[in-house]
């Protein structure tokens, strides 16, 4: 079907090193968030695609795990400079179907280059080691191999970055991977499989398709050949793919949900890290894992914090995604939306005080799905925001008297993903960072992940890492050698 925008392509999968139009296969539409219009149709694949797909990947396994680090490294290089080269289109796809501002959606082309950049280098570096042996006549080696073909799962809220570092974790490591990418963004995911496919990916090492989650999620995690799953997503399907997954043993790396605590001591340049948690907190609308949530502010400045922050919130832009002045652009669909509104609304309602925002924002709210980036304040800890990850422009501000009392906060939920700490008193810093319970703890800065850093969340925010080298370990197993000279 051709879409309805002139920058939108027509949507295909690619199925074992070949493009299908997918005629004759149930679709869904892709909407623009900006306008609710539809852009074009996604195929879904068939349960015989799938089979197609896995009877590749196992096949190609055979040859990719052995094919030279040093070439494999060349093709994802390939595939990175291609990503730059065309980066532009592949922001504008970005804008279209997240509603992400262009200008951040340029940047976001960029790290997903760096996620094959750096997955191209580490892949040579997937060393094992040589054990000290007890006998002259023997070497001990633990070897590090591919686990063999990957199911990968990612979300729509960086729908660059996530498969990216996906297929670029797995290929570097030598595994084959089969990817559902989310549904709301099909074209920004299928871009990185042209740029492979014309770096010269082998047949059956990647395969992209697109349907019914829980189909396609229940067909590749029961089938054999599978070895690992790497979903990102929310807690409850990451838990029930967890359980599907263990029936066959496969390795598993779940990157889950969020709702990051920020706290902010009174030591620090309180306005400037209020202004900077607003532009952080609204990026992308809210819709990141790691995005900065609950503020918990020191009793003695909260009141500068609040007006900083509100303020702030108050200036950001929003508008047309594809505007260059635009700050932030609208929720990714009507879903979100409804639950941002709905926690607003219980949280007002059970006490909180609204700051700023809290409805949509005029001359927009006739079309697309746009919210204005909310402040809240005084939010009791019994209302549904205080306890769900909003994901969303919702941002809550409490105040706390002692070191023990945000920690105590920081902690209460079962998710542990990203936490800020803000204080220059190196004493209150190295007391906190070891008592928060989060995979990442970023202290004075907004920055949480890198391609070259590792990612993963503790608790109900996930299992195992990615990113860094323990992100290529992940798709890697140890295989212990004993050799005898005789």
């Amino acid at each position: 079907m051709t879409s309805a925008h002139p920058d939108y392509p027509r949507l295909e999968f690619y199925l074992a090193g070949k493009w299908s139009s997918g005629e004759g296969r149930a679709s869904e539409p892709v909407i623009c968030p900006a306008t609710g219009e539809s852009l074009g149709e996604l195929p879904h694949a068939a349960p015989a695609d799938l089979r197609i797909a896995l009877d590749a990947a196992q096949q190609a396994d055979e040859t990719w795990r052995h094919t030279p680090a040093v070439q494999r490294s060349a093709l994802l290089r390939r595939a990175a400079g291609i990503i730059r080269e065309e980066s532009e289109t592949l922001a504008g796809l970005i804008a279209l179907e997240l509603g992400k501002p262009i200008v951040e959606a340029r940047k976001e082309t960029t790290t997903a280059a760096e996620m094959f950049e750096w997955a191209a280098e580490e892949g040579r570096r997937a060393y094992g080691r040589v054990i000290p042996s007890r006998s002259e006549q023997s070497q001990l080696m633990a070897l590090r191999e591919p686990l063999g073909p990957v199911a990968a799962f990612a979300g729509w809220n960086a729908p660059s970055i996530t498969p990216a570092r996906k297929i670029a974790g797995a290929l570097a490591a030598g595994c084959p991977v089969i990817i559902k990418p989310a549904e709301a963004s099909p074209a920004t995911a299928l871009f990185l499989a042209r740029a492979l496919d014309r770096a010269g990916v082998p047949e059956g090492v990647l395969s992209m398709v697109f349907g019914d989650p829980a189909t396609i999620a229940r067909t590749l995690l029961s089938a054999p050949e599978i070895r690992m799953v790497t979903f990102t997503g929310s807690v409850p399907v990451g838990k029930d793919l967890a359980a599907q997954a263990a029936a066959t043993m496969k390795r598993t790396v779940f990157e889950l949900g969020g709702h990051a605590p920020v706290l902010v001591f009174p030591d620090v340049d309180v306005e400037a890290v209020a202004r900077a948690g607003a532009r952080t907190k609204f990026r992308n609308s809210g819709q990141i894992c790691t995005s900065p949530t609950r503020f918990l502010v020191h009793r003695e400045v909260h009141d500068r914090f609040v007006d900083a922050f509100a303020a702030e919130a108050a200036r950001i832009r929003v508008g047309d995604p594809l505007d260059e002045s635009t700050e932030m652009g609208p929720l990714q669909n009507p879903r979100r939306l409804d639950a941002i509104r709905e926690l607003v609304e219980d949280a007002v309602a059970a006490g909180a005080e609204l700051r700023s925002g809290g409805a949509r924002p005029a001359g927009l709210s006739d079309k697309g799905w746009y919210f204005e980036p909310t402040v809240l304040t005084r939010v009791t800890k019994d209302c549904r925001a205080a306890n769900e990850e909003p994901f969303g422009p919702l941002a809550l501000v409490s105040a706390f008297d002692t070191t023990e009392e945000a920690l105590t906060e920081a902690n209460r939920l079962p998710l542990g993903l990203a936490s800020y700490v803000f204080s220059n008193d190196l004493r209150v810093v190295d007391h906190v960072v070891p008592r928060i319970r989060a995979g990442n703890v970023i202290v004075n800065r907004w920055v949480v992940s890198l391609p070259e850093t590792p990612f993963g969340g503790v608790l109900d925010s996930g299992i195992g890492t990615e990113g860094g080298v323990e992100g290529l370990q992940a798709f890697q197993q140890v295989k212990f050698v004993s050799r005898s000279a005789g």
